[in-house]
């Protein structure tokens, strides 16, 4: 019989950023938005294969709209694999805003790696 080994999960930096059509929108305009963002996040946390570990918001030192990083927020979690991955960029694809899909205000990218372990000496 052969031992059964898990797979380690991939920890995986969601690093999301607010872009500059939002900050078009007059301000009456942006509350959907928002709850957009919260339903995505909602949304990707419930998704099988992933388990937040935690979230960050960059709003305090970095204002205005995410070209690259600095981004706007950030959701770490370790993920099962990279199809689960990809699916959870997709949400931008998927989670609408009135008519429009969420990427026309914001945009998600993935950084994929492993848990950082330092062997004791």
């Amino acid at each position: 019989m052969t031992p059964t080994t898990e797979k380690e999960p991939l920890r995986v930096l969601f690093c999301v950023g607010v872009t500059q059509n939002f900050f078009d929108l007059p301000a009456t305009e942006t509350g959907p938005v928002w709850k957009a963002y919260g339903d995505m996040m909602s949304n990707l946390a419930r998704m099988d294969g992933i388990s937040v570990i935690g979230t960050m918001d960059d709003d305090r030192l970095m204002v205005g709209k995410s070209d690259d990083a600095p981004w706007t927020f950030y959701i770490m979690a370790d993920v099962v694999d990279l199809d689960t991955v990809v699916a959870a960029c997709n949400l931008f694809r998927t989670t609408m805003v009135g008519e429009h899909r969420l990427w026309k205000y914001g945009k998600i990218e993935a950084r994929v790696g492993r848990a950082l372990i330092i062997q004791g000496g």
